[in-house]
């Protein structure tokens, strides 16, 4: 792929995005512009589809906006509101855990800086790197799986981990496209450019790509 298609593949992206539902944590930050319920959202969303995490962000948030309400509420009462997300136990005490941490520490407010975040119990790199973009409007990329897939598969970049991935991105993806790469990414790898087999017969960037790994498609 050359790099300069790069711009056109995200236009085109960007056209598709307004016929197709965007992830549940970009959707959420599209509406709320809160930094705290994307963080938590995040976490929620993580080894889980969006359709169960949107439910659960839906059922938790009726109950508790900001940290000082969560940590009113028993762990017990946060499992029953999320479940069935992925490791619901545990992300029940995690939240319950950062908002203490929010409140100790910073005054309620979430960090807005990925450095910042990266402190906090069970953010990882992508957490971190999200809601620093979509809360703050900060220049970070979060590369989750589908944006490190679909980069590759593109030609656009060669790396072997998502970690790899996002130092390539901010090498050579102009900043203008930073916040906003991983919602049209995900929002593609979920409907067009899956895993295994691909949409490629009706993909709107198959000529800017170079299908790369692509052994089946449909």
């Amino acid at each position: 792929m050359n790099d300069n298609d790069i711009v056109k593949v995200v236009n085109v992206l960007k056209r598709e995005l307004e016929i197709c539902e965007p992830p549940i944590v970009s959707s959420l930050a599209e509406k709320t512009r809160s930094p705290f319920q994307i963080l938590i959202s995040t976490l929620l969303s993580l080894r889980t589809k969006d359709e169960i995490t949107a439910v659960a962000c839906k059922n938790l948030f009726a109950l508790a906006s900001t940290p000082e309400e969560m940590l009113k509420l028993s762990e017990e009462k946060i499992i029953r509101a999320i479940y069935p997300v992925g490791f619901y136990r545990n992300k029940a005490k995690t939240i319950l855990h950062i908002c203490r941490e929010l409140i100790d520490k910073y005054k309620s407010k979430v960090p807005d800086t990925a450095e910042e975040l990266l402190s906090l119990k069970g953010v990882g790199r992508k957490t971190a790197n999200l809601v620093a973009a979509l809360g703050y409007n900060r220049k970070e990329i979060c590369v989750d799986i589908h944006v490190h897939r679909i980069s590759n598969r593109l030609g656009y970049v060669k790396t072997g981990t998502p970690e790899k991935t996002e130092y390539a991105l901010k090498e050579k993806l102009p900043q203008k496209y930073w916040s906003i790469y991983n919602t049209l990414m995900v929002t593609f790898g979920k409907n067009i450019c899956r895993p295994v087999s691909p949409f490629c017969s009706k993909c709107p960037v198959s000529m800017q790509c170079d299908r790369v790994g692509v052994v089946k498609s449909r």
